[in-house]
C-alpha cells in the first residue's frame, strides 16, 4: 500500500525532545545535542522548525546585538544542511529575573525595556533565519495579584509593545499565542477572541494574527476546532500548535489525539475544508513526552502525533459531506453523531 502523503507541511520545536525533568522532579533522559535534533527531524519529515530565540543564541543576554546575529547566522547554515526551514521565533519572556512578573506587563520600567529588547532581537534572529514571524507566548503577562496593576493599563502596555515591533520592522508578522492562565494566574490575553481584539488595536492589524494551541484552548474550557475556525473566519490563523489535554487542569501538551481523539479530527478537518497551509502555513506541533520514555523512544511522541493527525486528515477525506447535509436537514444529530463515531472507529454502514 503506498504511504500516505498529507497536504501539509509540518513543523516542531527543539524543546519538543527533552531531558524529562519537571516541576517535581529531576531529568530521566539524557540531553540531545541540538544538531543532532535537527538531523533527526529532517529524517521524519518536518519541513521547518519553530525557535525561541535562546535556542537560536543561547546566553544572549551576555552578547551585543551583532553577536546574537552572527550566532543565529551559524544555527541557518545547520537549518541549510539539513534541508530545514525556520517557522518562527518567541522570545522567551518567562525564564529571566526581569520578567517574574511580566516583560511587557511589568510595573517596572527597566523589566518592559528589558522584554522590548528581547522581543527586537528575536526579530533580529527571524531575520537571520530567513523566517518573518514572532510568536508571543505571553505565559507571565497579566496578573498574580488582581489589585496589582489595572487590566486597561496592562491591555494598552501589550498593543503598544507590539506597535514597537511592528515600527522595528516593517515586515515581520505577529502571532499571539492565547492562554488562560498558567504560569500567570490571570491571563489578559486567554482566548482567540481577545487575541483579535489586540490585532485590532494594534497600528498595522493584518501583520497581528494568532497561533493557537489545543492544549490551551482546552484550558480555557473551548473547543480548539472552534477557536481554530473563530481565527480562520478573519484570517488572522498565522500558525497552529497542535497537542492534546486531559481537562482543565495544567498544561499538559500530550501528543495529538490522545486524549480527545474526535476533537482532534475536528481539528484537522476545519483546518482542511480552510484550505490551511495554502499561504505557505505549518502544522505545527508542540507536544512532549512523558518522563517514563526511554532514550531510545526520544521522538516516539512525535512520530505518533505526526501519524495520528495523518490518520485524521484520511478520516476527512473520507467524510461524507452529502450524508451530513441530510442528516443536518433532518436535524437527525444523534445519527450525524454516530455517523462520526463510525467513521473515527472504521465501522462501515
Amino acid at each position: 500500500m503506498a504511504q500516505f502523503e498529507s497536504k501539509f507541511k509540518f513543523s516542531v520545536g527543539p524543546w519538543n525532545v527533552h531531558s524529562g525533568a519537571d516541576s517535581y522532579g529531576p531529568a530521566t533522559r539524557a540531553e540531545i545535542p541540538f544538531e543532532e535534533k535537527l538531523k533527526r527531524f529532517a529524517e521524519m519529515g518536518f519541513s521547518a522548525v519553530q525557535f525561541h530565540d535562546d535556542d537560536v543564541v543561547p546566553r544572549m543576554n551576555d552578547l551585543t546585538d551583532e553577536e546574537i546575529k552572527a550566532e543565529a547566522r551559524g544555527v541557518k547554515k545547520l537549518l541549510d544542511k539539513y534541508g530545514l526551514k525556520a517557522e518562527f521565533v518567541a522570545p522567551r519572556l518567562w525564564m529571566d529575573p526581569h520578567t517574574i512578573d511580566g516583560g511587557f506587563m511589568s510595573a517596572r520600567e527597566e523589566d518592559r525595556d528589558f522584554a522590548m529588547w528581547r522581543a527586537y532581537r528575536s526579530i533580529d534572529i527571524a531575520r537571520e533565519l530567513e523566517c518573518d514571524l514572532i510568536v508571543l507566548w505571553l505565559a507571565r503577562e497579566g496578573t498574580l495579584c488582581a489589585e496589582s496593576k489595572s487590566p486597561v493599563w496592562a491591555t494598552q502596555a501589550l498593543v503598544e509593545a507590539i506597535n514597537n515591533m511592528l515600527t522595528y520592522d516593517k515586515t515581520i508578522r505577529i502571532a499571539i499565542e492565547p492562554k488562560p492562565n498558567e504560569p500567570i494566574d490571570r491571563s489578559v490575553c486567554g482566548t482567540m477572541g481577545h487575541v483579535l481584539a489586540v490585532s485590532a488595536a494594534t497600528i498595522d492589524p493584518k501583520r497581528v494574527g494568532g497561533n493557537l494551541e489545543s492544549a490551551h484552548a482546552i484550558l480555557a474550557g473551548l473547543d480548539p476546532s472552534h477557536e481554530i475556525g473563530f481565527a480562520l473566519a478573519f484570517d488572522k490563523l498565522f500558525t497552529v500548535h497542535l497537542n492534546d489535554q486531559n481537562g482543565i487542569k495544567y498544561d499538559q501538551d500530550k501528543s495529538f489525539g490522545v486524549e480527545n481523539l474526535r476533537q482532534a479530527f475536528n481539528q484537522v478537518r476545519v483546518l482542511v475544508e480552510n484550505n490551511y497551509g495554502s499561504k505557505g502555513e505549518y502544522v505545527g506541533l508542540d507536544v512532549k513526552a512523558m518522563r517514563t520514555t526511554s532514550d531510545e523512544d526520544s521522538y516516539q511522541h512525535l512520530e505518533n502525533s505526526l501519524n495520528v493527525f495523518k490518520a485524521l486528515e484520511q478520516k476527512v477525506y473520507k467524510f461524507d459531506y452529502k450524508k451530513r447535509d441530510e442528516l443536518v436537514e433532518k436535524r437527525d444529530f444523534e445519527g450525524l453523531e454516530m455517523y462520526v463515531m463510525n467513521l473515527l472507529m472504521g465501522i462501515e454502514g
